[in-house]
Formats: structure tokens, sequence, C-alpha cells
């Protein structure tokens, strides 16, 4: 269960990061969100394969999907609603992702 916020992000990611290259012809955001979209989908590979750092390797991609969108929030004041939604799903991404792995390690 723990893989399908892993398949949607990385859905999401690619479309997301797609559509801002069409555009903007942006090409750091095909590269994020094709990367990033791939990390997310060998994530929930691995998860459900149930095999190691799976669930390590998608907080590491929360974490750093709430972290680029940090500067971006800053430069437009909070006022552009592509960054909110990034750092707010980034967010919950990460607080999900350090639920799951404290459960895998721990078994609270």
């Amino acid at each position: 269960m723990a893989e399908h916020p892993s398949f949607t992000l990385a859905g999401l990611l690619a479309v997301g990061g797609t559509a801002g290259f069409l555009r903007t012809r942006s090409k750091a955001s095909l590269i994020a969100g094709l990367g990033l979209g791939a990390s997310y989908a060998y994530a929930g590979y691995l998860i459900k394969g149930n095999k190691d750092y799976g669930t390590e390797l998608a907080l590491g991609n929360s974490i750093f999907l709430q972290g680029s969108a940090v500067p971006r929030v800053i430069k437009t004041k909070g006022r552009a609603p592509v960054p909110l939604g990034l750092f707010a799903v980034g967010t919950l991404a990460t607080f999900y992702y350090q639920k799951k792995v404290r459960e895998f390690r721990y078994g609270v």
C-alpha cells in the first residue's frame, strides 16, 4: 500500500515537468520532473517488491521535493500556486514516508 503515493507522485512530477518545459521551455523543469519522477517510480518498485531502502528513497525524494520548492515560494512571496503546491505535496509526502520508515525500522 505504501507504494501508491510513490507511483502517483512519479506520474504527477513527470507530467508537471513536461508541462513546465512545454509552456516555458525550461530544461530544468523537464530534467527535475522526469528525474524525480523516475526516482519516485523506482522507490515505488522497491516498496512494492518489499526490497530494501524503498521507503528511505521515497523519504529522500520527498525531502528533496519539499526543499526544492522553498526558494521558489520565497521568490514569489507565496503567491504562485505551483511552488506552494510542490511544497505542500513535499511536506505531506515527507510526513507519510518518515512514518513508514519508523514503522518498518522500529515497529511503531
